[in-house]
Formats: C-alpha cells, sequence, structure tokens
C-alpha cells in the first residue's frame, strides 16, 4: 500500500491530499483546502502577491490537517507531490519549497507535477473514471481550454487549445462587465436558470475551424451588446438573467461542437470534461445529454475536484512514482508549462475541420 501527500498552490486555494493507492484503485484519505475568496472577492479576481502571502500562513496547517485525517505522520508517506506549474510564480514556489522541506526532513521521494495534468488524472477519483485508453479529455478552466487525447495515466497529445482566453477568463470578464461579484462564473451559473438563453445571440469563434478556441471575440461582442442595452450595473432583472444564459450558452456550445469534433476526429467514444468550469450546470447537462444522444460515454468528476485541488496532484504524481520517476531537490516553479505530451513533451496533432 502506497501513500502520497498532494500538495497544490498554484493559484487561491492552498490544498493538501493523501491518498493510499495500489494496483487495484485509488482511495481519498483526505483532502483539504483552504480558499482565499474573501481575500480576492474585494479586488474582483486573484491578486498574486496576496495570494503567495495567505498561502505561506496557510501551508502548513493544511499539511497538519491532511495529515491528521489520514491518521498519518509524515514519515508513513511513500511520496509527496507537489505542482510546480503552471500558475502564479510566488504561490508555486511556497507550495514547491514545501514540499522540498518535507520531503528531505522525512526522507520521502519528491514528485514535481504539472498542474494540467492533475486536473486530467481529476477524472480517476471519480466512480465513473473512463475504462479504457484511449479517451479525449476536455480542459477547461480560468486560464486553460484544451483537448486532449489521453493515451495512457502519463501520456498526452495536445490536440487544440485557446488562442486567446480561456473559457473560464471569458466568464470572469463577462460577469466584471455587468458588476457580479467574483468568482463571477458561478454566479452567471445561478442566474443564467432564470434567463433565456436565446434572447441574445453572440457569436460561436472559430466553430467551424479544427478543434482550437477562441473566447476574444464573444466577449468584445458582449460588451458591445452590453453598452447597447438599458442594463444598469448592480440591477437584478430578467435583463441580466438572459444575458447570463445566452452568453453561456453560447460558450457551452462551442465547447461541445469542439469536442465532439474531437471524438469523431481521434475515433474514441469517450470524453473526460474536466478543470473549474466543469462545474459549470449547463455545460455538465449539455454534454451528458447531447453525449448520450450521439453514444458517447461522458465523465465529469464531483465538482470537489472541478476546482483545484491537491488530490488531483496526488493522483498523477502516484502514476509516475509507480514508473519509477523521481524529482529531485533542484526542483523548481515554472509560470507557464504547457503540457504537450508525456512529462511536457512538444507533441501535438495536427486537426482537421471535421
Amino acid at each position: 500500500m502506497v501513500h502520497i501527500l498532494g500538495i497544490e498552490s498554484s493559484c487561491d486555494d492552498t490544498g493538501a491530499a493523501v491518498l493510499q493507492c495500489n494496483e487495484e484503485g485509488i482511495e481519498v484519505c483526505s483532502n483539504v483546502v483552504s480558499s482565499q475568496f474573501m481575500i480576492h472577492e474585494r479586488y474582483g479576481g486573484v491578486v498574486p502577491e496576496l495570494a503567495t502571502r495567505a498561502h505561506l500562513q496557510n501551508i502548513v496547517p493544511v499539511v497538519e490537517e491532511a495529515l491528521q485525517q489520514a491518521n498519518l505522520s509524515g514519515p508513513d508517506l511513500d511520496a509527496i507531490a507537489v505542482t510546480q506549474g503552471p500558475g502564479i510564480m510566488g504561490a508555486l514556489l511556497v507550495g514547491v519549497q514545501v514540499a522540498k522541506s518535507l520531503a528531505f526532513s522525512w526522507g520521502t521521494d519528491l514528485i514535481g507535477v504539472n498542474h494540467l495534468e492533475g486536473h486530467i488524472a481529476s477524472i480517476f477519483l471519480d466512480e465513473k473514471a473512463p475504462q479504457d485508453f484511449p479517451f479525449v479529455a476536455l480542459l477547461v478552466s480560468g486560464g486553460h481550454s484544451c483537448l486532449y487525447r489521453v493515451e495512457s495515466y502519463t501520456d498526452v497529445v495536445l490536440l487544440g487549445a485557446t488562442h486567446d482566453d480561456a473559457a473560464g477568463e471569458a466568464f470572469e470578464k463577462a460577469a466584471k462587465m455587468m458588476g457580479l461579484p467574483y468568482p463571477g462564473g458561478v454566479k452567471i451559473d445561478k442566474l443564467s436558470k432564470l434567463g433565456d438563453s436565446s434572447a441574445f445571440t453572440f457569436p460561436r469563434p472559430m466553430l467551424h475551424k479544427g478543434l482550437d478556441f477562441s473566447f476574444s471575440g464573444l466577449k468584445t461582442a458582449f460588451r458591445q451588446t452590453l453598452a447597447q442595452s438599458s442594463y444598469k450595473e448592480g440591477e437584478d432583472s430578467q435583463l441580466l438573467y438572459d444575458l447570463c444564459a445566452s452568453f453561456q450558452e453560447a460558450v457551452v456550445d462551442v465547447l461541445w461542437t469542439k469536442a465532439r469534433r474531437a471524438l469523431r476526429q481521434e475515433d474514441c467514444d469517450t470524453i473526460a470534461v474536466i478543470g473549474g468550469v466543469a462545474a459549470n450546470s449547463r455545460l455538465r447537462d449539455v454534454f451528458q445529454t447531447e453525449g448520450t444522444k450521439e453514444g458517447y460515454n461522458v465523465c465529469v468528476p464531483n465538482k470537489t475536484y472541478c476546482t483545484d485541488n491537491a488530490a488531483m496532484i496526488a493522483c498523477a504524481g502516484y502514476r509516475h512514482w509507480s514508473q519509477g520517476e523521481r524529482s529531485n531537490f533542484s526542483l523548481t516553479a515554472s509560470t507557464r508549462m504547457p503540457l504537450r505530451g508525456l512529462r511536457g513533451g512538444s507533441n501535438r496533432r495536427v486537426s482537421g475541420n471535421t
């Protein structure tokens, strides 16, 4: 039986988790997350300096809590997996340095994990995880919108990525235009349930072009529509609900269309939807409904594992650890770590327009 401690501090959540792993499966013994929501809410987004300070204050108590819930001590661990990038440099360094210190002190193995790979691994924490390889993975978050062909637990091929804004970023910017509080994507999701998604017709950028994404044009169109409307910031009205529903529908429509194209191109029958935006209720509904209608198996993790968490980092770390991979104490953080294949290689499949 293997015990892995995961540490996540790439953005504004400090996370630590302990996984118990063997060839038969993975059990989450603890998954502790300290949110910085109250710190950043007043600024309408994450402030890197404040996030880093909060990680410094929270990381040791969070690790201690994770170990306590798992009824383990440091020397009981076989390895420590830590997010080394991408993310906010100061925030990442807090996690990496603590992980290195603990690994040295406890005599455990150290494994650096790509945050994006952690999100892909999150699907294996769910009881409805894909049963076979390969499958297509759609990673949608505040900073990333990517499609991957997942060949194995540790080998992926990039199929498409965003040219500008990520889907989650587009949600946040649209919410900010309407004066909605941070995190705006959650608020749009909630208000959309009261609106008419056909009230406004927003563009679907690059809908018929390959597997790459672009959401900047949609954001601009939304700003122009908002300026021409009678909406007043802060008002709670049907107009607000309709704007939210119509914008959300445009984003989800693009994501589903691209995902379906990737499934057809790669001749796969399973898609995993992962990342923070995968918690969006409309996205989950469309993918499940349309996927079932077309005979695809749609896997979406529990919402707990959609947003940033340390359990997914520990899961990804375990897969590499089990293959004999280890990091040394020269491990450092990187703000940009594109996942281009096995351990950050450069392979990318050229997509067609089918």
